[in-house]
């Protein structure tokens, strides 16, 4: 890595990570959250903006002060943990924020998993989950792997049905590996949309079109125009939007709190913003040597990186390895962040009396 840091990116300022995250909390401590829920949530958006997850990052700083200065989030919320099994448990999140409430069910699983090597945790009733891999990640880096599932609000078309019918719905797994590898840990995250809806916004903004099949107006009809897109199409059609409806299944349905129904009901309840989810750890060490196992993960990365890389590519990678590197480059130089973005966050300091970070020009 070269010791000359790598200049940000036109229209961008560089803040120190530490600093962006110290700055987020505050906004959020002062937007209604205990001091403890908001460095939570707050860990959240500067995980996701350190591995260059913009859509997820510090911009949905803003966009949280607006959810609790709605009541849409709850900021003194009373989490509960329901359980009837040693294996399975459900958190009642009373519209917390997701950070708040993923985080807590991502180490209730942990510790459920070290007890009897599996274990499964739902979330009922939060708000908003941020970057689901940011959760099965903190799983991972206890040595088990981690697995989960949310389900939202239905912005997304669903194959052969007119206008939005499910959800966004994300997946993300994070499997270990050992330090002798070198090789930071597998992680998938992705959505069960072509693109997210704020790959939409960002191409609205920079008037950019979007790639054939990835969007649609609001009657279904596909459309490579931001400016007429309202919500994105599922990955791989079919296959896309029926992922989508499981993870309604097996979040919503199963933690007794369904939204897919209730949204496409004439009940006016049914279109309130909520989301649930299902965390899921599995401990290694209930089905052999936790060690060995971390070292073939390693062997299995390095196996496939030494793979002769395809005419044009700019090598072989396996999920979460870039965004890994991205983490440790911008914890060393800074973190990125939009002038647009930055200003809506010094807006709300100067609104809460806070100091802002001291940054770095482009």
């Amino acid at each position: 890595m070269s010791d000359t840091p790598t200049p940000p990116a036109p229209g961008k300022v560089l803040v120190p990570a530490e600093d962006l995250r110290t700055f987020a909390a505050a906004l959020l401590e002062k937007g209604g959250l205990s001091a403890e829920h908001a460095r939570t949530t707050a860990d959240a958006f500067v995980w996701a903006a350190l591995r260059g997850i913009d859509s997820h990052g510090i911009g949905r700083v803003p966009a949280y002060l607006d959810l609790l200065a709605k009541g849409v989030a709850n900021p003194r919320p009373e989490l509960r943990v329901e359980s009837a099994t040693p294996a399975a448990a459900v958190v009642d999140a009373d519209r917390a924020p997701g950070p708040v409430a993923l985080t807590l069910a991502a180490q209730e699983a942990v510790n459920r998993a070290r007890a009897g090597g599996i274990a499964a945790v739902g979330v009922r009733r939060t708000v908003h989950t941020g970057a689901v891999g940011h959760y099965v990640a903190k799983i991972a880096e206890q040595g088990l792997v981690g697995i989960a599932f949310v389900a939202g609000m239905p912005n997304m078309g669903y194959t052969g049905v007119r206008g939005a019918a499910v959800a966004t719905s994300p997946l993300a797994v994070a499997v270990p590996t050992d330090a002798a590898s070198a090789h930071a840990p597998l992680l998938l995250d992705m959505a069960t949309a072509t693109v997210a809806l704020g790959r939409i916004r960002e191409a609205r903004a920079n008037g950019t079109p979007l790639p054939e099949g990835a969007a649609a107006t609001e009657d279904g009809t596909p459309t490579t125009d931001p400016e007429k897109a309202v919500m994105p199409l599922p990955l791989g059609g079919a296959k896309g939007s029926g992922m989508s409806l499981a993870f309604e299944l097996l979040t919503s349905v199963l933690v007794g709190a369904p939204i897919f129904a209730g949204f496409h009901s004439d009940d006016p309840d049914g279109r309130k913003h909520r989301q649930n989810a299902l965390l899921i750890a599995i401990d290694p060490a209930a089905f052999g040597d936790a060690d060995a196992f971390a070292a073939a993960v390693g062997t299995t990365l390095g196996t496939l990186k030494s793979l002769p890389p395809a005419d044009g590519a700019e090598g072989v990678f396996y999920p979460g390895e870039r965004s890994a590197s991205a983490a440790v480059r911008r914890a060393e130089e800074g973190v990125p962040v939009a002038r647009k973005v930055w200003r809506e966050l010094t807006l709300s300091a100067e609104r809460f009396g806070i100091t802002p970070p001291v940054t770095a020009a482009t």
